[in-house]
């Protein structure tokens, strides 16, 4: 009689097991399978969000088929307590073990609302944008100047309010940390004041993203630590027998050479012709510095530059100096940082625009000449029209 209760017991734990193990395999299929989304959507993961209330948004919005298979997956491969804040495009068909990794990932936010102070050379502006997850793009609701007295957008006024905004300054290449400063006072997201522009150069050109009442000095901080480690890497990095003497005037290379061209391709081209210049102790005769020297980096100067500026010396007129100006004359982004200090190998020592947003390079001043007649000839066919 015992021996047939234990054979029977037996037989039932084989059964209990192998039905366990089924469901563990069923379960597995599941978490890696294919899910339910036909269409994106966006999830966002509140600060301090538990891993129970975002698979509950998600099975609310159909991009799981059970929360408690999604949070049974995170636990087994031990992801519950890696959670990010932040707004995250789920894609159709995602299965919940790329869920999981998306929403454990980090990184920048890729949907939601967002508040984005844009601080470019001519102006700063604000943008209001809404992910639209069906278009797969953001759709902006409005833009204002930062410097507007008029009322703000409602859109603007309707995203402050809503708790999963998200805030962004994005600080273009060849910016004065004179306009980012007084930009950073205008954007009301965030506080503290900023006592005084930080040193020129120093900030690097980026995409920050920052929480409503983060301070301005400390986003200051985080431009300057990005600049200081771009430019050491650069500078480790740098090409052989430059004429810098110090990271600070290969600095001040990298803004000359930011504020000359636009044109990414062509940056260690024209980095090129202000080292050969120096290496056979020519004037840099570059405007941008002359420039500077007008304004001091608060604002553009908005017109040509007269004989009587050009003729001035003063320590940032290259055209009556000798060497680099004194400091940089902008914030330079990192592609213009590592082009002053690879710059390419060339015989130029002159460029000029010519008519296509780029510029004519020449060894030889006859050649330079000639591209400088070709491009007052196309001023003028312009002028015409």
């Amino acid at each position: 009689m015992w021996k047939a209760v234990a054979s029977n017991a037996l037989t039932l734990l084989i059964v209990v097991i192998f039905l366990a193990g089924g469901v563990v395999i069923w379960g597995k299929s599941q978490y890696t399978a294919e899910g339910p989304l036909a269409e994106a959507v966006c999830v966002r993961v509140p600060s301090g969000a538990r891993m129970s209330a975002v698979s509950e948004d998600l099975e609310e919005k159909g991009a799981v088929t059970s929360g408690a298979i999604f949070r049974m997956g995170a636990d087994y491969t031990k992801k519950t307590n890696q959670l990010k804040a932040g707004s995250f495009l789920v894609p159709p068909g995602a299965s919940m073990e790329e869920i999981v990794d998306i929403v454990t990932r980090g990184g920048a936010n890729t949907c939601g609302s967002q508040i984005i102070y844009r601080i470019g050379v001519t102006s700063a502006v604000a943008e209001v944008r809404e992910f639209d997850a069906a278009a797969g793009r953001y759709e902006e609701k409005a833009e204002f100047e930062l410097a507007s007295e008029e009322p703000k957008p409602e859109a603007f006024t309707a995203m402050r309010a809503r708790a999963d905004t998200v805030y962004r300054v994005v600080v273009a290449e060849g910016v004065t940390s004179w306009q980012v400063a007084d930009a950073l006072a205008r954007v009301d997201v965030l506080a503290g004041e900023v006592a005084e522009v930080p040193a020129e150069g120093s900030l690097a050109p980026d995409s920050y993203e920052v929480r409503e009442g983060a301070d301005r000095v400390a986003l200051i901080d985080r431009m300057q630590a990005a600049q200081a480690e771009i430019l050491a890497e650069a500078w480790a990095n740098r090409a052989e027998d430059l004429p810098y003497d110090s990271p600070e005037e290969a600095l001040i290379m990298a803004s000359i050479v930011e504020k000359e061209t636009g044109v990414a391709e062509e940056r260690r081209q024209v980095a090129s012709v202000f080292v050969n210049r120096l290496n056979k102790g020519m004037r840099l005769q570059t405007d941008p510095t002359v420039i500077y020297g007008i304004t001091g980096g608060e604002g553009v100067l908005g017109r040509g530059l007269r004989r009587s500026e050009l003729d001035r010396e003063t320590p940032y007129n290259t055209y009556q100096i000798d060497g680099l100006p004194p400091t940089p004359i902008a914030n330079p982004g990192r592609a213009s940082i590592e082009a002053a200090l690879d710059p390419a190998e060339t015989e130029f020592i002159f460029f000029v625009a010519d008519g296509t947003g780029g510029h004519a390079f020449a060894v030889t001043l006859d050649e330079h000449n000639e591209n400088v007649a070709r491009w007052r000839q196309i001023e003028a066919e312009r002028q015409g029209n």
